[in-house]
């Protein structure tokens, strides 16, 4: 007997060994479930775009946070009203299912749990008892492997649905234009009646059959109590869609890219859904004046976080070139990096907003610009040289920074620039009006960095991705001069006739038309945004008289009518701003900018640069003991041509012959940053920290 007992025992304990060991190496095929239709979602989750599985199926995936709960409540109450306690498989569905197919003499119901319709769904086979089988054992173990919301997740993803629809939410946007967390009973009923006959009961097709399977599931809720009968009457009173919606399609552009780019099946980017669709809808609205063919890209960016909130890559993604994303482009910026030269400048203390400057007939070499409309300004101030967007002024400027340090700049901070092919020699003076290529998306991440204090960052494009690090372009006071001079520019012809007169914000921007009219341009920001408009042909032939300040400008500005107030206040004046009222009231080396193209008369002698001998970078300086009767420290330079300019902290304490003594009296403890400027603009810098000695 106690043989037996232990053979018995052995061979139970053999049994369940050998289940175990099925069960492991043969886990269910999830490979439909992996299958899903790539999508991209706004930062909310709403859907932007979806794509076609490689089988051809709208399949999208769909939890149930993702639909509406009184769905929910009817699948479960209509499917396996014990779905949440069973193991897979419910004895006493199958129970009723025997006796009502007894009594009826055919299939009433099938006692099929929602967990073994999944089984069907992901392994499908002809039917019959073996196959039933099969299923329950399948059931079995989906309720090992997976949690109750996975396995309903798996129904809402995978359920037939009529033609390529397969899924709740694929379903709910392709017969009722909306997510299905946003239906109502008559189309939870419909949704849940579908799967039983998608082919005969799809209602884009066959709208009777679809109606009378919506009203069946309602008049059996109503019977078991999940719905009232006055919601069940006015449920059935509504129609069922005869016809299929178009998917969601926003932001295109920007959803093929990242899709190629990342290859995830679900992508959550930062774009903000409901500006997207407003600027979708501005954006189709203003493309609609142009009567010669032309479309128009808009970016629009936090500066803040460098997060993308708009992204329109064209007016027309389904027209002639409308999938070629034109923000995305390199294309001739003309005037609109002219900012950036001058903000160079500004940082290499070698010009000032307030510096005069000569626009005037000039050559540079076989290189001979002019002036938009021809003709030229005389002696004009740098600040209103950029407002006015001057030609030949720009290029003395970028001639003196040199045109290889500025792409270098730019490339630096993150910008991909496309130079002529037969420009062999590298970046030449042509550059400042347009001689490179630039998309609208770097150019206005670049432009975000002159509101983000000098320091421009990557884009970021997808949610929750980690923040780019800031690459310096120039310092804290070229960028003041900066959006002090881009906030002045002159509104567009007609903006301030009557519109625009309240703004909400400051808008700094910017306008540019490149060689031939083919690129006209705008980008311009706030404290908190940046926006940067795109406006031409998608195949780049001219569009004669179209320029920025015309075609781009005015939409820039209804773009930010779009986006919230501000919330950040502008920027405090940094410390080295030279703050004067006139160029008569700065260093004498700034107050006239000039083509340095030989040696004066008077230099005999090539002098080298300036370098701030004491107190030298990094260094600490005693502060003078209180009892000092000198409470002064004495400042000393090599090099350099006089006379010498002292600024600490931007602010001017002297200008001063090579033999005078330069003295400055420390206003106590702290960080001081101390520069040289000799008559020809060039400097030296030294931070220095002035502390009491014990």
């Amino acid at each position: 007997m106690r043989s037996r007992l232990i053979l018995t025992g052995l061979s139970l304990l053999g049994l369940a060994c050998a289940i175990a060991t099925a069960d492991v190496a043969n886990p269910p095929d999830m490979t439909r479930a992996r299958m899903l239709s790539p999508e991209v979602t706004a930062r909310d989750g709403s859907l932007l775009r979806a794509y076609l599985t490689r089988d051809g199926y709208w399949r999208i995936r769909t939890t149930p946070r993702d639909v509406s709960p009184r769905y929910l409540a009817l699948l479960k109450a209509y499917e396996d009203r014990r779905f949440d306690s069973h193991e897979g498989v419910d004895p006493l569905a199958m129970a009723r299912a025997v006796l009502q197919f007894a009594r009826a003499r055919h299939i009433v119901s099938g006692g099929s749990t929602l967990t073994m319709q999944v089984a069907r769904l992901l392994e499908p086979r002809p039917r019959g008892v073996v196959t039933k089988l099969f299923q329950m054992l399948r059931a079995v173990q989906l309720e090992e492997r997976h949690s109750k919301d996975e396995i309903l997740s798996l129904y809402l993803t995978l359920a037939p649905f009529g033609g390529n629809l397969e899924g709740v939410r694929a379903a709910s946007l392709s017969y009722f234009g909306k997510e299905p967390g946003g239906i109502d009973l008559a189309q939870a009923a419909l949704l849940v009646a579908l799967p039983q006959s998608p082919v005969r009961q799809r209602p884009d097709r066959h709208a009777i059959a679809a109606l009378k399977g919506r009203d069946k599931v309602l008049k059996r809720m109503v019977e078991e109590g999940v719905v009232t009968a006055s919601d069940a009457r006015l449920a059935m009173k509504e129609g069922v869609p005869f016809a299929r919606q178009k998917m969601p399609l926003m932001a295109p552009h920007l959803a093929d890219r990242l899709v190629h780019r990342l290859k995830q099946p679900r992508i959550v980017t930062t774009l903000d859904p409901r500006f997207q669709g407003a600027l979708e809808r501005l954006a189709a609205q203003e493309a609609a004046y142009f009567d010669d063919g032309a479309t128009l890209a808009v970016v629009a960016v936090e500066n803040r976080t460098g997060n993308v909130l708009g992204y329109v890559g064209g007016t027309n993604y389904w027209g002639p070139a409308g999938q070629i994303d034109l923000a995305n482009r390199a294309r001739s910026p003309g005037s609109a990096l002219k900012p950036f030269i001058y903000g160079m400048a500004f940082d290499e203390l070698i010009l000032h907003p307030l510096s005069m400057m000569q626009d005037a007939a000039t050559n540079f070499g076989e290189y001979a610009p002019r002036d938009f409309d021809g003709g030229f300004q005389g002696e004009i101030a740098a600040r209103d040289a950029l407002r006015m967007s001057l030609n030949v002024p720009a290029v003395m400027v970028l001639d003196r920074v040199g045109p290889l340090a500025f792409t270098l700049m730019l490339q630096n901070a993150g910008a991909r620039l496309a130079f002529p092919a037969h420009n062999a020699e590298g970046p030449s003076l042509p550059v400042a009006l347009g001689g490179l290529g630039i998309s609208l998306a770097d150019i206005t991440m670049l432009y975000a960095g002159i509101a983000e204090r000098g320091q421009a960052r990557a884009l970021r494009l997808v949610d929750a991705t980690p923040d780019a690090p800031r690459h310096r372009m120039f310092g804290p006071v070229a960028a003041y001069y900066l959006r002090d001079i881009l906030d002045g520019v002159a509104l567009p012809e007609g903006w301030a006739m009557g519109q625009g007169l309240d703004r909400k914000r400051t808008i700094g921007f910017k306008t540019g038309t490149s060689y031939g009219f083919r690129d006209a341009w705008s980008v311009g920001f706030s404290n908190d945004y940046t926006v940067g408009v795109w406006v031409g042909r998608a195949d780049g032939t001219p569009r004669p008289g179209h320029i920025g300040r015309e075609n781009a400008a005015p939409i820039l500005l209804k773009t930010f009518e779009l986006l919230p107030p501000d919330k950040r206040t502008a920027p405090a004046v940094p410390a080295g701003a030279i703050l004067v009222d006139n160029a008569d009231q700065l260093p004498p080396q700034l107050r006239l900018f000039r083509r340095e193209t030989q040696a004066r008369p008077e230099q005999v002698t090539i002098a080298p640069p300036p370098a701030i001998a004491f107190p030298p970078n990094g260094a600490t300086v005693p502060l003078p003991e209180a009892d000092a009767k000198d409470k002064t420290v004495v400042f000393k330079a090599d090099g350099g041509r006089a006379p010498l300019t002292w600024l600490v902290n931007g602010t001017i304490i002297g200008t001063f012959d090579r033999f005078q003594p330069v003295v400055y009296a420390p206003r106590g403890e702290g960080i001081a940053h101390i520069t040289v400027v000799d008559t020809e603009g060039r400097s030296d810098t030294s931070e220095v920290r002035f502390k009491k000695m014990e």
